[in-house]
């Protein structure tokens, strides 16, 4: 149809091999006419070549954000099984920085052929990053977008865009001159993750853009949040509180609003305060109906995994071109549209 060899056409298909311009054009021509769809399975089969793919995030626990996106992961695993597609998980503490370093000469040495990566440590998703390309091992980026790298995509959500809408959110249910709390979970760091990072700015800035009078109180919660822990972390927030009586409203820029929710409905006098978080979590979803947080902000977590993990598989056997920046949609959820939300993996 195209006027070409079958030769032609095999090497243009699969990116090898040099071909004329020419050849190309009439080729896309005919593939654009006859709407031409690989059959994976025969490609697949005839290949015969496995594919190990290393997904690195923060450890998974029952409930909570990770483990959400863990099971995107494994539905991709499911969907490529047949195709030769093999998925290794290596986790770290997500806030233990030398836990991610820890794990770097593990995935730049292993026999991989792509890896997603979690980019929660900025400066060491970057290192790693550059012992890939070293390396020619591709890899995919989720949960914040960090420029500078090549990878091959990035699935998550505009991290600066989301903390500027929780600020219009936040200054659109308080006066102009009420306190604002920002609340941190740390563990053995003081260390950010990238998206948090993100978050805040875009909060901060709106807030600032728009002017308004009251301060902006921040505090530091202990993330372990079980045994002493919690006790600390009450004495920790009576004492913030107390010194800070005029606050009104807070936000948490991570998944942690809950935790924050069993304080607060402990705390006299709180029944008016309001919290924005992020990530729809069950704690997090049954305080949204009781109204103690008016908002949620939500980034699809397992539609990252598993696009993330089948871009990889589109790129290393489909050879296709991936939209390098894919981002989620930023939902904004509240008690009278949770009921209706679904995020279609």
């Amino acid at each position: 149809m195209s006027g070409v060899s079958t030769g032609t056409v095999d090497r243009i298909l699969h990116k090898r091999g040099r071909v004329s311009i020419e050849a190309q054009e009439k080729v896309a021509k005919v593939l654009k006419e006859i709407d031409y769809q690989p059959n994976l399975i025969a490609r697949s089969l005839a290949l015969k070549k496995k594919y190990n793919l290393i997904v690195l995030t923060p450890q998974p626990a029952k409930g909570e954000y990770w483990a959400k996106l863990a099971e995107g992961v494994g539905r991709a695993e499911k969907e490529l099984f047949s195709y030769h597609v093999n998925v290794k998980r290596l986790c770290f503490d997500q806030y233990n920085k030398n836990s991610f370093d820890a794990i770097i000469p593990l995935v730049a040495l292993s026999e991989c052929h792509g890896v997603v990566i979690a980019t929660l440590f900025r400066e060491s998703v970057m290192e790693l990053a550059v012992a890939l390309d070293a390396a020619g091992i591709p890899y995919v980026l989720i949960d914040a977008y960090i420029e500078g790298t090549n990878c091959v995509a990035y699935y998550g959500t505009h991290s600066y865009d989301s903390g500027y809408i929780a600020g219009r959110l936040m200054l659109g249910q308080i006066r102009r001159d009420d306190d604002i709390a920002v609340f941190y979970f740390n563990r053995k760091s003081e260390y950010k993750s990238t998206q948090v990072s993100k978050r805040e700015e875009g909060f901060c800035d709106y807030v600032r853009h728009h002017r308004h009078e009251g301060r902006i109180c921040t505090v530091e919660i202990n993330a372990d949040g079980d045994g002493d822990g919690d006790s600390n972390n009450e004495a920790v927030l009576d004492d913030f509180f107390d010194k800070n009586p005029n606050l009104k409203a807070g936000i948490i820029f991570n998944s942690r609003a809950s935790l924050l929710c069993n304080y607060l409905v402990k705390r006299n006098g709180m029944e008016d305060f309001k919290l924005i978080g992020y990530d729809v979590l069950d704690g997090n979803v049954g305080f949204l109906r009781s109204g103690l947080i008016t908002h949620l902000i939500a980034q699809r977590p397992e539609v990252q995994g598993l696009h993330a993990v089948k871009a990889l598989f589109r790129h290393l056997v489909m050879k296709e071109d991936i939209e390098q920046v894919n981002y989620m949609p930023i939902d904004v959820l509240m008690k009278e549209n949770i009921a209706y939300y679904n995020n279609y993996i």
